[in-house]
C-alpha cells in the first residue's frame, strides 16, 4: 500500500502541523488555524484509510498462513471480506488519478438553465439536489454563494463553494451541458420535454496567484440580497455582482451580511477563473473554458432518460445506468470514477 502514496511525508507533514497547534500563539490568528487544521483533517482523510486497510491484510494473511483448509469457518469469513477490501483498494487507487496541480483545492460548481424555460428551471434545482446531495453524502462542506430564482419554479443559477479535499479533482469531469428528458409536470397534455442546463466548475485558486484585475475592466452591481445569510439579509443591499468586462465573467456573491465581504469573495472567485482561463489557453483548450457554452441541442455532457425509458448515459466516459432515480439522489460516484479512470 505504501507504493500508492508517500505515507512516510504525510506523516512528517502531520507532525509539522501538530507543532504549530501546540504553539500557544496558535488561535492568535483564526483563519491561519482554521487553515492548520483543515491541513492536518485533509492529511488524515487520505493516510487513516490506507493505513487500517494496510492493517486488515495484514491481519488476513497473519490468519490464513495458521489454516489447515478452506473448510475452516474463518476462512470463509476471509474471503467474504476479499470483495470489499477489493473495493477500498480500488478506492484508493481512484485517488492516485487525482494529480493535477489543483485537484486537491475547493472548487466553485455554478449551474445555470439553458433552453427550456420554465422546465429549464426546474432541472437546475433538480441538479443542485442531486449534487449537494453526493457532496453532503462523501462529507464535503456546501455553502450557497448566490443563486437566481425561476419565474415560477427552481433556479435560472445558482452557485456554490465546495471545501473539502480533492474537491475539484472529483468534480472537474461534471463540467458540460446536461440533457434531461421527461414527460413534463407542468405541461397538462403530458408531453415528453427536454431541457438543458451547464455546469460550471472552477477550482478556488490562493489569493497569492499573480494575476492583475484593472478596475477599470470591471463593472460592479450592489443590490438586495434574496438568499442565505440569516436576520437582515434581505433588508441591506449587501449582494455583490461583478463583470468583467473583457472576458464577460459575471460572479456574484450573496451570503455574506457585509457587502465588502461579498466583494471580496466575488474578486476571489474572478481570479481563480481568470488564472484557469490563462491554463487553459496555454494549453489551446480555451474554448472548453469559455463562461458559458451553448445551453442547447447539440451539446452534452450527460443525458437522464426518464421517458421512454429509464437511462442515465454520460457521453465523455460512455458510463451509463439505468437506476435514473438512484443517480438523481446523489449516488454519482460511478460516473466520477469512470470520469477519473478515463
Amino acid at each position: 500500500m505504501g507504493g500508492l502514496f508517500d505515507l512516510d511525508n504525510i506523516k512528517l507533514k502531520i507532525n509539522k502541523l501538530n507543532t504549530k497547534i501546540n504553539d500557544p500563539n496558535f488561535w492568535n490568528n483564526k483563519d491561519t488555524a482554521n487553515d492548520t487544521i483543515t491541513q492536518i483533517n485533509n492529511l488524515k482523510n487520505i493516510i487513516n484509510p490506507i493505513e487500517e486497510l494496510d492493517n486488515n491484510i495484514n491481519n488476513n494473511l497473519e490468519t490464513l498462513s495458521l489454516l489447515n483448509n478452506e473448510n475452516d469457518e474463518l476462512y470463509q469469513l476471509i474471503e467474504e471480506e476479499y470483495k470489499s477490501i477489493s473495493n477500498k483498494i480500488e478506492d484508493l487507487k481512484i485517488q492516485t488519478y487525482l494529480n493535477g496541480e489543483y485537484d486537491k483545492n475547493n472548487c466553485i460548481l455554478e449551474i445555470h438553465a439553458g433552453a427550456g424555460g420554465t422546465e429549464s428551471c426546474d432541472w437546475v434545482s433538480m441538479l443542485y439536489r442531486m449534487y449537494t446531495r453526493y457532496l453532503k453524502k462523501n462529507n464535503y462542506k456546501v455553502t450557497e454563494l448566490a443563486s437566481q430564482k425561476g419565474e415560477e419554479v427552481g433556479y435560472k443559477s445558482i452557485m456554490i463553494r465546495v471545501v473539502g479535499l480533492n474537491a475539484y479533482g472529483y468534480l472537474k469531469g461534471e463540467k458540460g451541458i446536461h440533457r434531461l428528458v421527461r414527460i413534463s409536470p407542468f405541461d397538462s397534455n403530458k408531453r415528453r420535454h427536454t431541457s438543458f442546463a451547464s455546469v460550471e466548475i472552477t477550482p478556488e485558486i490562493d489569493n497569492n496567484i499573480d494575476i492583475e484585475i484593472n478596475e477599470k475592466d470591471l463593472k460592479i452591481d450592489i443590490y438586495r440580497s434574496s438568499g442565505p445569510g440569516g436576520q437582515g439579509v434581505n433588508t441591506t443591499d449587501s449582494a455583490v455582482r461583478i463583470t468583467h468586462l473583457p472576458t464577460q465573467i459575471v460572479v456574484t456573491c450573496q451570503n455574506e451580511r457585509s457587502q465588502i465581504q461579498n466583494k471580496e469573495h466575488c474578486l476571489q472567485i474572478l481570479k481563480s477563473k481568470l488564472y484557469t482561463m490563462e491554463l487553459e489557453k496555454k494549453n489551446k483548450e480555451l474554448d472548453s473554458m469559455k463562461s458559458h457554452t451553448a445551453n442547447a441541442f447539440g451539446s452534452g455532457k450527460r443525458s437522464y432518460v426518464m421517458c421512454p425509458y429509464t437511462r442515465v448515459i454520460d457521453n465523455d466516459s460512455k458510463y451509463e445506468t439505468s437506476k435514473v432515480d438512484e443517480v438523481l439522489d446523489g449516488w454519482l460516484d460511478e460516473f466520477i470514477k469512470e470520469e477519473l479512470r478515463k
